[in-house]
């Protein structure tokens, strides 16, 4: 890939029944952050996302709530709109499958095709269908006749059905995984989806009943009492945000993120696994169209030890974000849950990130610089000196940070690229204990003591450059006290001389003591 090849990054799009949890969130920061660090290294990035809100469930949860299906689902859309910019997150595109006319288009698009490639075929369907997980499920996946990721039990359905050819594909979805066209994270979400594929694959019901979804959907092209199966109308979007299907649409856009030779990456929790590693792909290929080249399957986030979807516990991540700011649940969530495993979330914890991270790490840094450049250079940036052993190794830290964060998002470890970061930031500190340019000031050592702190100011000034995907907003505020150019190179962003603003305490302390 070159440096300014395309990068198209999305997450799944959630169902929209309720109020966003802190699962998604984790979603949207994952994302958002990766997104933002592409940018940051010159990528040309298109970062997509939407709400799914042809699912029965929200129909369910409208009737139970006595009002109509459209308002339900627009209503708990906003919501999901607005977590967005509660965590500081900006997607390019957001796609409400009920209501963008480029949804609709590419849906109906994606089924002509699929039906003239062959892979679509009338059949009669009796199964158990978990409403929850939108889908039929085996009576082996059951636990004590209950779905295990919903705790309910599932209906028995008896329903005449389009099918796709699933199994047609599975052979070579199995290759393209295997020979790493389409990269799976992590590795045991690739295990699970190779042995699944070493089965038997059946033939996959891709229409329901429009009277079983109160004509809630997209209704199958010629065959109006049908509407398309809501995993199939929900993996399109994917291709809608880029108006594909459209007659008279610019083809460029969808050539360039999608056809193209950039990344195509979508980022989903581990209950969606099966129908972004199977599913999707499969469908693509039978429709003729590119793969995507990764699918990075984030783990479950449980609240005090509980799984929100057994529990019925949640956390709002919007009101959250209020009380504590975006950059302090970004933090929690992108450096304490493993990007790649299952995670825990306690109030409790984040408050104790913040104070000893945030506070007493980060914070404490950025102040300390700038104050001692208050102090001992007239609150300006020192002209730069020349390296010795010291400023040569913390310099030497700074230059290979930027390499530890590329391979950490490489490997879709977000939590050990954040953590690359507060590591320098504390090497950072060390060197300012060793040099102690207040000392040296006291003894008479004025150059050795601007030396120092503009080698502190530096690693500052590199700390948050390398911080902004992951805490945009602390980035901004570091950078803009220091006057410096977040875009030029490590250890090159400040002026000699340029005036430093009064440091102000990035993340006052909760707690006491």
């Amino acid at each position: 890939m070159t440096s300014a090849s395309p990068y198209y990054v999305a997450t799944a799009i959630p169902y929209v029944n309720a109020r966003p949890h802190i699962g998604f969130a984790l979603e949207v920061a994952i994302a958002d952050a990766i997104a933002r660090h592409r940018r940051r290294r010159g990528r040309d990035v298109l970062l997509v996302t939407g709400t799914d809100e042809h699912s029965l469930k929200n129909v369910l949860a409208a009737e139970r709530a006595g009002t109509d299906t459209a308002d339900w689902v627009a209503r708990h859309a906003e919501s999901f709109r607005a977590l967005w910019p509660a965590l500081g997150a900006v997607p390019d595109e957001f796609v409400r499958t009920s209501t963008d006319p480029r949804h609709r288009i590419a849906v109906e698009a994606l089924w002509r095709r699929l039906a003239a490639a062959g892979d679509l075929h009338r059949g009669a369907y009796r199964g158990l269908y978990c409403v929850g997980c939108e889908r039929f499920v085996e009576p082996d996946e059951l636990a004590a006749g209950l779905c295990p990721e919903h705790g309910a039990p599932p209906e028995e359905i008896a329903e005449d059905n389009w099918f796709f050819r699933l199994g047609r594909h599975a052979p070579a979805v199995r290759d393209a995984i295997v020979s790493g066209r389409l990269v799976v994270e992590p590795a045991s979400a690739r295990e699970e989806t190779l042995a699944f594929l070493s089965r038997e694959v059946r033939d996959l019901s891709v229409s329901r009943s429009a009277a079983r979804a109160r004509g809630w959907g997209i209704a199958v092209p010629g065959d109006p009492d049908q509407v398309v199966y809501v995993w199939v109308d929900a993996l399109a979007y994917y291709l809608a945000a880029l108006d594909w299907g459209r007659p008279g649409a610019d083809p460029a856009r969808f050539a360039r993120y999608w056809a193209g030779d950039g990344e195509r990456v979508h980022v989903v929790g581990k209950g969606i696994t099966r129908f972004h590693t199977v599913i999707w792909p499969a469908l693509l290929l039978a429709a003729g169209l590119p793969l995507p080249t990764h699918v990075l399957v984030h783990g479950h986030v449980t609240v005090d030890g509980v799984k929100i979807a057994k529990s019925g516990i949640s956390v709002d991540p919007v009101p959250l974000a209020a009380r504590h700011g975006a950059d302090v649940v970004r933090h929690t969530l992108l450096r304490h849950i493993r990007t790649t495993r299952d995670g825990d979330f306690r109030e409790e914890r984040l408050e104790q990130a913040h104070d000893a991270e945030l506070a007493n790490q980060l914070g404490n840094l950025v102040q300390r610089a700038a104050s001692l450049a208050h102090r001992l250079c007239g609150g300006r940036v020192p002209h730069r000196a020349g390296d010795d052993p010291e400023r040569a190794e913390l310099r030497g830290e700074l230059l290979a940070l930027p390499g530890r964060v590329d391979a950490a998002i490489d490997r879709f470890c977000l939590d050990d690229a954040i953590g690359a970061v507060f590591a320098a930031g504390l090497a950072t500190n060390r060197y300012l204990e060793r040099t102690a340019p207040w000392s040296r000031a006291r003894a008479g050592d004025h150059a050795g003591a601007a030396a120092a702190v503009r080698a502190a100011l530096d690693a500052v000034a590199a700390l948050a450059g390398e911080l902004g995907p992951f805490l945009p907003a602390t980035s901004e505020a570091i950078l803009g006290c220091l006057a410096a150019d977040g875009a030029a190179p490590v250890w090159r962003q400040l002026r000699g001389g340029a005036p430093i603003a009064q440091p102000l305490p990035l993340f006052p302390r909760r707690r006491a003591g």
